[in-house]
């Protein structure tokens, strides 16, 4: 099964480093989504026995499609923006509730800056008030905005950003005042925060029907159908394989330097359209349709990292290539090859 295979390789790689979790007690936010869900999975493989309190806004939901997870795990009812949390210390925090919704960055993006800015400031408090040793943060690679065309892999020290006058700019936005803050707190307050700049991603357990390119390129190649682009698929974009991600998460909340902030992604460029090509030659079907429609996003341009710093501090690297990645999550998802 591909997931367990993933989750051996990644068991593998942390098995030197999972002891610095035992007897951990660890809040998350965001845990019953994608990345949060690899995380966990993860943790639950090992033979690590921290404990993890997940704030979820629909837990019986949740242990419906995970009951292993909701066996191994304690979930508790809330909102990011709204919770209280169950009694005792914490020893870590992993913040990663953000709803990635491009519907609602587009029609509410009040909200989605508001989710972000104040689900932020409510996990450091709570990091502060349980005396929590470690902050994980998921941030994103938006906090950049717009890569310009001659910047190949935007480096941490880059500091560009959203437009701020352009609302579809609030996750980008919303990611960079969530950064200040977690900034702000250890500063103020002393807190050991460390920051993830995560970019594109693809892997199992990737919903295949929302607003992801890669995961609806896979899905119509498994229905037979031919790749629909709406736009010219001229935007640039790279792609991290879950597994790999979900291994440099947690060696990042136990080995990162006190501050650290680092991207998270792959370093191989792709066009959308080179993307939706390669998909159908993975996995076959009628080929490629490009409309060449204005492309609606809030970033029709670049957006590739460079991940020097993270694989020359943690001695990291992708392990899965593109095509791998496109075949093992068409895989999991019922293709046949």
């Amino acid at each position: 099964m591909i997931l367990t295979e993933d989750l051996t390789a990644i068991d593998r790689q942390l098995a030197p480093y999972w002891a610095g979790l035992d007897g951990a007690r660890i809040f998350m936010t965001g845990g019953t989504g994608f990345i949060g869900r690899w995380m966990l999975e993860a943790l639950a493989f090992s033979d690590c026995d921290a404990e993890v309190v997940i704030l979820s806004r629909d837990p019986d939901a949740f242990a419906a499609r995970a009951p292993h997870l909701a066996s191994r795990f304690e979930f508790v009812a809330g909102d990011v923006m709204d919770f209280a949390a169950p009694p005792g210390r914490f020893t870590h925090v992993i913040h990663a509730a953000t709803d990635a919704s491009a519907a609602l960055n587009a029609n509410d993006p009040r909200r989605m800056f508001d989710t972000i800015v104040t689900g932020t400031r409510n996990a450091l408090d709570l990091a502060i008030e349980r005396q929590a040793g470690r902050v994980l943060f998921l941030s994103s690679g938006a906090v950049y905005g717009a890569q310009p065309w001659d910047v190949g892999h935007v480096a941490e020290d880059w500091h560009g950003g959203p437009d701020p006058r352009d609302p579809k700019s609030s996750y980008g936005e919303g990611k960079r005042a969530a950064e200040l803050l977690c900034a702000i707190y250890g500063q103020q307050f002393g807190l050991d925060v460390v920051t993830s700049r995560i970019f594109a991603l693809l892997g199992p357990l990737l919903s295949l029907d929302i607003h992801f390119a890669a995961g609806n390129f896979i899905r119509d190649a498994m229905a037979g159908r031919a790749i629909r682009i709406e736009s010219a698929g001229t935007a640039v974009r790279s792609y991290l394989y879950a597994a790999d991600l979900t291994a440099w998460l947690w060696l990042m909340l136990l080995r990162a330097p006190r501050g650290a902030t680092w991207n998270m992604g792959s370093e191989e460029a792709v066009s959308i359209a080179d993307l939706a090509r390669r998909t159908a030659a993975v996995l076959g079907g009628p080929g490629v349709e490009v409309l060449g429609q204005a492309d609606a996003g809030w970033n029709p341009g670049r957006y590739v990292p460079s991940t020097a710093a993270i694989r020359s501090r943690l001695g990291v690297a992708p392990t899965i290539t593109l095509d791998a990645a496109i075949r093992r999550t068409a895989i999991f998802n019922g293709w046949i090859e």
